[in-house]
């Protein structure tokens, strides 16, 4: 099964809007990852969203493209600087579930399922990509599968 990361859409500024929904650059960003997600045929069985309004709005996106069986939900514990080994241990590996989240959080989660430790980077996430982990059947460690980004080079 898999875990997908997600990285919210590109935010409007705070001064432009104090809530940060996405710009117009993001919802087409995060809309064009989720149409390459979908026609990839990948399977989303639930997507949770920290409470910011930027990450509903980019789970929201990626559930109409990929049409989650258990749907949306908002959960605590995805904030930008929330304790990523505690969500960690709330993953079910057995599911196919993505998180929509903010930096430093998506990094620090990549880094301590992959190493143990949010202090070894593992990978640079970009807005509305997606980062695949699944857990290697022989070692039960966690591993970069895949990635999806909107920018390459």
């Amino acid at each position: 099964m898999a875990l997908y990361l997600v990285q919210h859409g590109q935010s409007l500024p705070k001064d432009v809007d104090p809530d940060q929904d996405l710009s117009e650059k993001g919802v087409a960003e995060t809309e064009r990852i989720a149409g390459v997600a979908k026609n990839y045929q990948i399977k989303v069985g639930q997507i949770m969203h920290s409470v910011k309004t930027r990450a509903r709005k980019t789970a929201d996106i990626f559930a109409s493209a990929l049409n989650p069986t258990g749907g949306v939900k908002e959960v605590e514990g995805l904030k930008p600087m929330d304790d990523v080994a505690a969500f960690a241990a709330s993953i079910n590996p057995d599911t196919h579930t993505m998180l929509v989240g903010h930096l430093p959080y998506m990094e620090r989660m990549t880094s301590y399922l992959v190493t143990g430790s949010i202090d070894k980077p593992v990978f640079k996430f970009q807005n509305s990509g997606i980062v695949c982990l699944a857990k290697d059947p022989e070692t039960g460690s966690w591993v970069i599968v895949w990635t999806l980004m909107p920018n390459i080079g």
